[in-house]
């Protein structure tokens, strides 16, 4: 059973139709389509997440700066490519270039202490075979080369700096589930739409009895029961895993944050900036705030988006309840979630300063990055929720975690995903994780590697270790991906 159809259940469900094609493997979508949430290309803030342009992956360590989120998270993401690249190969995934298209990928400092950092951070990753090709340049002809948008007009005087990384990629994470999602039906899948699981008890016989409210004009309501179930419902997760009443959900609580950004449609503009470019964050902002002024593809279109602008909203889905973040409160969350909130009071006053920043002044952090940025170019839209996770931790009581974290019961008979970033970018990787936490101590997982060797070459190895298996994979599914 997977409830949720956004990447995440797209990505374990088409996994679990090669590893056991016997299996029946049922998807709950409680909208009307997949992809509406999280996975959508206008919900979801980051695409591509490779760590080649992301600050935040190598934070500041002494003189020098530490890479080794950066290379985790590129080695992920390279599990993702060459899985949908076998896809391809397997004519599964028939059109690559409806979701992943090459894109430039940047990082962007001014002043004196952004660029002494961003010198080091180039001198740690130009030496990394996963970010071999990246450049770094001062020259403000060179950058107006790499992006003529960005310093038409900007003061001469400015001191600013770039890292260039010719072929990061964009993806359209919304484009990816729906052929994720037809592939999975088309391997056996069934995906049923318009319904929502709204409980889930655990049976005698170790079975999950799953309570299914449909749009029907019959009952209303089914009965499920299965071996196996996963959570991939972005923010709903955590209320649901607290509804399965595993242990493993105890202490967690989930703080949504939502977001904005700025659009431009503008054919002519978005010609001109056919980048991914990262600045560095504000101080006290969380690691999803980080600016970025992104050349995007949605539903085929070329555009530019730019942001994020924090805000706040009760809900943990886009569509979802006012009620969702008050109901998740228990006795065994709300001490660690006061601890994890006193813990960081910056993010609360970051918090408020968006929530009361006019319109005139987030333009005014566009021109930041685009000097010559007209007003009417531009359109404000309301972002996806994500839900960072808040939970128990033995030294401060409670800690507020910015990541992703795998719950599952101690019996591997239910999983889901909780928090965010770096998101879908990583999917696939999380997918395993998910199979191995609940398949592993009977010895399936086990009898499943030579086949996930198969479809992800670079499973259970590190590419950072071996430059010319890393270069082989990465031609190999730039090929199958139309991304030379």
């Amino acid at each position: 059973m997977l409830v949720g159809g956004g990447i995440m259940s797209a990505t374990v469900g088409m996994l679990l139709t090669k590893l056991e094609p016997s299996w029946k493997i049922v998807m709950y979508e409680r909208l009307g389509a997949v992809a509406q949430e999280s996975s959508n290309g206008w919900n979801n803030a980051g695409t591509g997440h490779s760590a080649l342009c992301e600050p935040n992956y190598t934070p500041s360590k002494g003189d020098s700066v530490d890479a080794t989120k950066a290379v985790t998270v590129n080695e992920n993401f390279q599990l993702s490519r060459q899985y949908w690249s076998y896809l391809a190969k397997e004519g599964l995934l028939q059109n690559p270039s409806e979701f992943i298209n090459v894109t430039p990928h940047m990082t962007f400092v001014h002043g004196d202490d952004q660029l002494d950092w961003c010198r080091k951070r180039f001198e740690v990753l130009k030496e990394e075979p996963l970010f071999k090709g990246m450049q770094y340049s001062e020259d403000p002809a060179q950058m107006a080369e790499w992006a003529p948008l960005m310093m038409k007009d900007r003061d001469p005087n400015e001191k600013c700096g770039m890292t260039y990384v010719p072929y990061g990629t964009d993806c359209d994470f919304g484009e990816l589930t729906k052929g994720l999602t037809k592939a999975f039906m088309q391997k056996g899948g069934n995906l049923l739409l318009f319904h929502t699981v709204t409980a889930l008890k655990k049976q005698k016989d170790g079975k999950w009895l799953l309570t299914v409210k449909k749009n029907d004009l019959g009952c209303g309501q089914t009965k499920v029961r299965a071996k196996f179930v996963f959570v991939g419902a972005g923010g709903w997760a955590l209320p649901l895993l607290q509804k399965s009443g595993i242990p493993e959900i105890r202490g967690f609580m989930g703080f949504p944050i939502s977001g904005e950004f700025l659009v431009c449609q503008n054919p002519e503009v978005a010609a001109q900036h056919p980048n991914k470019v990262y600045g560095k964050a504000a101080i006290g902002a969380p690691p999803m705030s980080v600016p970025h002024l992104d050349a995007r593809i949605i539903g085929g279109k070329k555009m530019v988006l730019f942001g994020p602008f924090a805000g706040f909203s009760p809900r943990y889905l886009k569509t979802g309840s006012l009620m969702d973040l008050f109901r998740s409160i228990r006795l065994h969350n709300i001490i660690p979630a006061a601890a994890a909130g006193l813990q960081n009071l910056d993010l609360t006053k970051y918090l408020a300063k968006q929530l009361a920043a006019s319109k005139r002044a987030k333009f005014a952090e566009l021109q930041e990055f685009v000097p010559t940025a007209k007003e009417h170019d531009w359109t404000i839209i309301t972002a996806g929720q994500r839900v960072q996770i808040m939970k128990k931790d033995p030294k401060k009581v409670g800690i507020l975690q910015f990541g992703t974290e795998v719950v599952s019961a101690a019996d591997g008979s239910i999983a889901g995903l909780l928090g965010a970033s770096p998101g879908a970018s990583t999917a696939v990787q999380v997918g395993l994780d998910v199979l191995r936490k609940c398949f592993e101590k009977d010895g399936t997982f086990a009898k499943w590697e030579p086949t996930i060797k198969e479809m992800i070459p670079s499973f259970g190895t590190k590419l950072s270790n071996d430059p010319d298996f890393a270069a082989q994979l990465q031609g190999d599914s730039a090929s199958a991906l139309g991304i030379k």
